[in-house]
């Protein structure tokens, strides 16, 4: 090798070098803006808002402040969530997933994806990114069910609610029973074969390969350029969807009257509870905007049972909820997903009512 050629090849290397750490330092700061943002989330939602000519505690104002708030949180949200997803594919092929989550192991996923739903305090319009991340990850649509129904049905916010108005002992059941219909549900919607009914473009992303590179040959970088692929490409698709559901969502949170919900969930009648069911559906708040008016309705009478199936349709079944989800499920799977949690927190409802 000539000096010529040693000079060049040093240079090259060095070039490359110096272009990781590039890459290195970009994603490291972008996470790091990331996280200070979010952190400053409410503030900002509260400047915005005063912007207005409108009071803070009127209806509009606080659409105002839902909307602001919820929207760059759940876009901050799947960006960073689909980014690591990415990353995490270039190691992980869809193949290679579906072998680790099948057998004796699948059948560990779907309590497992539960847990994680458990443990994640956000309201359904946040848990929906985790859920584009874990289905385009190539993770089994039956274990990504069990998160998504987790997290609404049995989230710490709600469960923290449950232990200061009714104690730990109906606490707790709550808590055995959601996770139950979490996991079992789950488990059926992944034996019926439903992949086929996932949108066009998340089929095609999970059949496709994760790079055009093969996998032995991916450097970090190359991971991170396709994590950055990811967000470029999910992302790009949904926003809009985000947009649009949250808009729907801070329209109804602001202005729905409180009294109507009263009147309609004030006694235990059976009809109550899926009188309850429907009422939330169309409604959208998260775990923690949602306790007012539990606390209010149960204030006012009604049952605890009802009041818990409307705080779960609320959260489970809202209609930005599934706007969002429109963009990575078909209609009929998206009936299908309806039909068995709505079923679930029905059997909650009746099972409170009959027990209290």
């Amino acid at each position: 090798m000539t000096t010529e050629t040693h000079d060049t090849a040093t240079n090259t290397v060095s070039h490359r070098e110096s272009n990781n750490w590039l890459w290195y330092l970009g994603v490291s700061l972008a996470g790091v803006i990331l996280y200070v943002l979010y952190g400053q989330l409410i503030p900002f939602s509260e400047w915005v808002t005063g912007l207005f000519p409108v009071a803070r505690d009127s209806h509009t104002g606080e659409a105002i402040a839902f909307f602001v708030y919820d929207v760059p949180k759940v876009l901050i949200l799947l960006t960073g969530i689909v980014f690591v997803t990415g990353v995490l594919r270039s190691w992980f092929s869809p193949e290679k997933t579906r072998a680790i989550l099948a057998g004796k192991r699948q059948i560990w996923g779907y309590p497992l994806a539960a847990a994680l739903g458990v443990l994640t305090p956000f309201c359904s319009c946040s848990s929906v990114p985790l859920f584009i991340g874990f289905v385009s990850a190539g993770i089994p649509l039956g274990v990504t069910f069990s998160f998504l129904i987790a997290g609404p049905m049995v989230g710490p916010v709600g469960l923290g609610l449950l232990y200061g108005l009714v104690g730990w002992q109906i606490a707790t059941i709550y808590l055995v029973f959601g996770f139950s219909i979490a996991t079992g549900a789950g488990f059926v919607l992944g034996r019926m074969g439903l992949e086929r009914y996932l949108q066009d473009w998340v089929r095609e992303l999970n059949a496709g390969p994760v790079s055009a590179l093969p996998e032995e040959s991916l450097t970090l970088v190359d991971r991170l350029r396709i994590g950055l692929e990811q967000v470029r490409e999910i992302v790009g698709k949904v926003w809009i969807w985000v947009l649009v559901g949250i808009g729907i969502g801070a329209a109804i949170h602001g202005y729905v009257p409180e009294e109507l919900m009263l009147r309609i969930m004030g006694g235990e009648a059976w009809w109550s509870v899926p009188a309850a069911v429907v009422v939330g559906v169309p409604m959208y708040t998260n775990a923690a905007g949602v306790i007012p008016i539990v606390e209010a309705l149960l204030g006012k009478g009604a049952a605890l049972g009802t009041t818990l199936a409307f705080m779960m349709s609320v959260i489970a079944l809202s209609l930005p909820e599934m706007i969002i989800l429109k963009q990575v499920l078909t209609l009929r799977l998206i009936a299908i997903f309806l039909a068995v949690v709505a079923s679930g927190i029905l059997a909650t409802g009746f099972l409170f009512n009959a027990l209290l």
